[in-house]
This record gives C-alpha cells, sequence and structure tokens, in this order.
C-alpha cells in the first residue's frame, strides 16, 4: 500500500492510499478519514459509496463529512467507483465503465476481468482497513449517493451483521425497473434477470429488509428522480414495516450541495448507531 497523501483534518489525518487490488486486478484508490480517537485506539467506520462518474475525491472534498466525523470521533471510508487502468474495459457513456462499477461482481465480457467492485468494497478493502489502520471492524456502517446509495443499501441487505445502520442521498431504488440499472445490470451480470435481484433495494427490502435503522432523503427537484425510483423503496418499506425514515426534502435536487446539507444528520444518525 502506498501512501499517496495526508492532511490534518479537524483534528484528525485525511489520507489517500492506492494498492494493487486482487478483486479489480488493477491499483485501486481510497480515501480516509481517521478522527483524533484514532491514535488511542480503533474507532467505528462509516463507508461513504460515490456514485456515477464520481471517484474517491468527490465526496472526500465536496461533502464536509469530516469536520461531523471528528464531532463523532468515527472514520470515514471513500473507495472509488471503479477500477481505473488503460487496460480496464470502458463505455463511451458516462454510466457504463469507468466511474460506473455498480458494486457488482461483473461475470460479462468484456467487464468481467476487473469489475469485481462488490467483492472489493465487501471484503478486500474492509480487510486492508482493519490490518493497517485503527479501525473497528465490529462497529461499522454505510451510506452512498446515487447509484452509491444503491450499493450501500444492496451490501447492506446482502450482508446481514456486518453494518449497524444504512443510509442512503437520492439512491438508485429500483435498478430492475429503470434505465439507471437495467442497462448496467445486463452488461455486467448477463441477460438473466434473477441475477440482478440481489442489487436491487427496492426487491431486497421486500425480501429480507435490513436489521438495523435505515434513513433515506430525496431532493424534490432531482432531475433524475424518476430514475430514482423512490417510490418503489418506500412502498417496500411500508409493506415489510421496516424502522426507517424516508424523506423528501423539498426544492433540492442530485448535486453535493444536496447531499452537504444533509451530511450532518446522516453522520449522526450512524454516530448513534456505531456507538450503542
Amino acid at each position: 500500500m502506498e501512501t499517496l497523501s495526508e492532511n490534518a483534518c479537524f483534528g484528525g489525518v485525511q489520507g489517500v492510499y492506492s494498492h494493487a487490488s486482487n478483486s479489480c486486478k488493477c491499483d485501486m484508490t481510497f480515501g480516509l478519514f481517521l478522527p483524533q480517537e484514532a491514535q488511542d485506539g480503533p474507532v467505528p467506520v462509516l463507508w461513504y459509496l460515490s456514485g456515477l462518474t464520481c471517484t474517491h475525491e468527490n465526496a472526500m472534498v465536496k461533502t464536509g463529512a469530516q469536520n461531523w466525523a471528528a464531532e463523532q470521533g468515527i472514520a470515514l471510508v471513500f473507495p472509488d467507483t471503479s477500477p481505473r487502468g488503460d487496460d480496464v474495459a470502458d463505455d463511451d457513456e458516462y454510466d457504463l465503465g469507468k466511474g460506473a462499477g455498480f458494486y457488482v461482481n461483473a461475470t460479462e465480457k468484456p467487464w468481467a476481468p476487473h469489475y469485481g467492485m462488490w467483492d472489493y468494497v465487501a471484503e478486500e478493502l474492509p480487510a486492508l482497513l482493519a490490518e493497517n489502520f485503527a479501525i473497528d471492524a465490529d462497529r461499522q456502517s454505510i451510506t452512498g449517493h446515487s447509484m452509491g446509495g444503491h450499493g450501500a443499501l444492496t451490501l447492506a441487505m446482502n450482508l446481514p451483521g456486518r453494518y449497524r445502520s444504512v443510509s442512503g442521498f437520492a439512491p438508485i431504488c429500483n435498478p430492475t425497473g429503470a434505465d439507471w440499472g437495467r442497462k448496467q445490470l445486463s452488461a455486467y451480470l448477463g441477460t438473466d434477470e434473477t441475477k440482478w435481484a440481489r442489487h436491487d433495494a427496492s426487491l431486497m427490502m421486500r425480501k429480507t429488509g435490513f436489521d438495523g435503522p435505515v434513513l433515506i432523503d430525496v431532493g424534490t427537484d432531482d432531475q433524475f428522480i424518476d430514475l430514482l425510483r423512490p417510490e418503489t423503496l418506500a412502498t417496500a418499506i411500508t409493506e415489510r414495516r421496516q424502522q426507517a425514515t424516508m424523506r423528501m426534502q423539498p426544492g433540492y435536487d442530485h448535486s453535493y450541495f444536496f447531499v452537504s446539507t444533509f451530511m450532518e444528520d446522516h453522520v449522526t444518525f450512524h454516530a448513534e448507531a456505531l456507538w450503542t
């Protein structure tokens, strides 16, 4: 693992690190914020999964999450959204290929050799963090924006007991029923739609739910709301009687201005679960 940068940040350290990934068969870069409390021992960790076109850097720089994480004494992890490199398959469109890994393990050509983002986020990167940093692996929560919200919700519901809480900022709620999803899932996983279900938050909510608190925020002026399909997740939450708070925020769109506005709420929400 290589340290690319480390900067003092709200009493802690915001680092950026690179390593050779077995899951993605390329070098991967991630951001990690460690609060001051990490100097004395392992701290809880909140995973932040970013959306389409993003790298590890977008949320790390734009959300202001470190301020609130420092107040709560928790770490933040900012993984990349896809494999990177000259030999990694890509697409001319922004919503497939690099920057659009969709947090799945691709099984189809040309994506399969490198697009192992599920294993990367679920297994490889957590093991790397536990080995090299003061992270409490028994106290993890997860959040994300848009495609990252999709990843956060599906990881949480497919890995029972892993995360104490889950939240999403404008998550893609029903990818099997929208163009943000059907295109990517068919490309990465093939045309057998039974293989898509575990990567659909609304379907997983109906099937398994989540053993813990859930928080979802969506802007009423989100320009992509028809692709997000939040109503499908709201219906599934109600049908399952899931412990959840789902808020439609008036006037907000899909941007990082929306995410940063409600970041304090989400970090506080997760901190309550992580420190309980």
